[in-house]
């Protein structure tokens, strides 16, 4: 795990502007980054063509344009790269899918913690449920990503979202269960009602 408090004076030297900020970002980031690229592919059926490395890689370009980002910390960089991650895998999904119309292939999501999830899940779909989420309850939607997909603490999500710990817990369960509901999912093995 990168140095927290490295990462985030280098994330503030880039919010000021400093030219070679985010080089010297690269090699603390790189490998934690492709930790969540591989736990992204691992849900992905075998043989997928888009690669841990490359999915690294073009979320680190998505990350490197982004000029409106006041970055935070450590946990907020490593939340918008989850999204970036989310975003490519979903239009790669998307790509294929229109190529294939509607082959029925399935990726199985895991937690970083647990298995949320028994059952596969569509990525479309579960990304089409999370932009509805978002519809109703922002907050609830952005909790799910961070926890879900970034694989955040519920500490660090609740740092990242500015909100209390029992706030992140009680809209994590909320959202879990408005998600298994939404998608038919039976909940997972794992899944622990307190966190």
């Amino acid at each position: 795990m990168s140095d927290p408090s490295e990462v985030t004076r280098l994330l503030v030297a880039i919010n000021d502007g400093e030219d070679d900020a985010r080089a010297r970002l690269v090699p603390l980031v790189y490998d934690e980054l492709r930790i969540l690229a591989e736990s992204y592919m691992r849900r992905e059926r075998p043989g997928h063509t888009l690669q841990p490395t490359a999915l690294v890689n073009e979320a680190w370009m998505k990350l490197a344009d982004q000029q409106r980002v006041e970055w935070k910390g450590r946990a907020h960089f490593f939340g918008i790269a989850a999204q970036a991650m989310r975003r490519i895998l979903v239009d790669h999904h998307r790509r294929r899918s229109a190529a294939r119309r509607g082959s029925g292939k399935h990726v199985t999501l895991v937690e970083d913690a647990a298995d949320t999830f028994s059952d596969p899940l569509d990525f479309i779909a579960l990304d089409g449920a999370l932009d509805e989420l978002a519809e109703m309850d922002p907050r609830a939607a952005r909790i799910v990503e961070l926890r879900f997909f970034g694989g955040l603490s519920v500490e660090e999500t609740a740092e990242v979202m500015d909100v209390s710990t029992p706030t992140v817990k009680r809209d994590w369960r909320t959202a879990k269960a408005w998600l298994y509901q939404r998608l038919g999912a039976a909940p997972g093995r794992g899944d622990d009602e307190s966190a």
